[in-house]
């Protein structure tokens, strides 16, 4: 069997954090815990956005997509982390490595465009706000996450499709907790110059294009708020960015730490750490972000929570 032949039978290891049962039982706990705060959290904003018809509007239909596109992204890491430290087992398929850098880059590009899309939405209302239901009409809105589906769909497909040429047939041993593209391609015996060019031309437009978008939205804000008069109403149209701008400084932060820095490559803890930050914890913070700064959100979750308890 010649060595591009083997890729079909090849299992990945994912080495992960640590190797010591002590230390690996702490990661379960933390892990675990981690997923079902974000899964819970996520799930409660989708629904208390479904369920309050005051929450139909453009602004609360970019953060449905945004809870649903954090709930995939975790789901896409944590689960098979977890399956493999109980199985006491590092292993994945091949099958199963690939599957899951798609969605991983789906999920991940999703957060990036619905981030530039909101941005652009918070730009609107506070600097066009008598023209605000006319730009961001429903047509709008629409096409605007059509469109991010759509590349982000895109774009991982090429990804994956580049992957599956490649063949794998010396050192299996991938030095983080998933299956993350940039390790995968040090293992491959085969060229991957063109994966590696498609890589890195896309991460760069897809983080410096949407980046700049949110730069560009930011600074017209910012001009905006300086003119307004009163103390009061500077804060007050301030505080309306508040939430989008902390998740966007944690998710931009740590994920252009792990794809554009150095070590984004390497096998060092401080690499997974910082992974560990924009997959796990962003996702994780984002429920609570956006619902301890936003009167809106809270009084539809008690309204939510209040028939919850009373149906039971």
């Amino acid at each position: 069997m010649g060595p591009g032949n083997q890729t079909n039978a090849l299992e990945f290891l994912l080495l992960g954090f640590s190797q010591d049962s002590e230390h690996q039982l702490m990661l379960f706990g933390l892990f675990l815990s981690m997923f079902i705060v974000t899964m819970l959290g996520n799930l409660f904003i989708i629904l208390a956005i479904v369920s309050d018809s005051h929450l139909h509007t453009p602004t609360y239909f970019f953060l449905f997509n945004l809870s649903f596109a954090d709930i995939g992204f975790i789901s896409t890491t944590i689960p098979k982390m977890l399956v493999n430290i109980q199985t006491q087992s590092k292993s994945i398929s091949y099958a199963g490595c690939i599957t899951q850098m798609y969605f991983f880059m789906v999920f991940g590009g999703m957060d990036t465009f619905l981030l530039t899309v909101m941005a652009y939405d918070r730009f609107v209302a506070i600097c066009h706000p008598l023209h605000y239901p006319v730009i961001m009409n429903s047509h709008l809105c629409g096409l605007l996450v059509v469109t991010s589906w759509f590349i982000s769909l895109s774009y991982s497909l090429i990804q994956s499709l580049l992957m599956l040429r490649l063949s794998f047939c010396t050192s299996w041993e991938i030095q983080h907790f998933y299956c993350e593209i940039a390790q995968a391609l040090t293992l491959a015996c085969s060229d991957t110059l063109v994966n590696h060019i498609v890589l890195y031309i896309v991460t760069g437009l897809l983080g410096f294009v949407p980046f700049s978008g949110i730069l560009f939205s930011y600074t017209r804000i910012v001009s905006s708020i300086l003119r307004i008069p009163s103390t009061y109403g500077k804060y007050k149209a301030f505080s309306t960015c508040g939430s989008h701008l902390s998740v966007v400084s944690l998710f931009y932060g740590t994920g252009l730490g792990v794809y554009l820095s150095s070590d984004a490559s390497s096998s060092s803890w401080k690499g997974m750490v910082t992974s560990v930050i924009y997959t796990v914890v962003t996702p994780m913070l984002n429920p609570f972000i956006y619902s301890l700064r936003n009167t809106d959100i809270k009084s539809a979750l008690k309204k939510l929570l209040g028939r919850t308890f009373y149906v039971q």
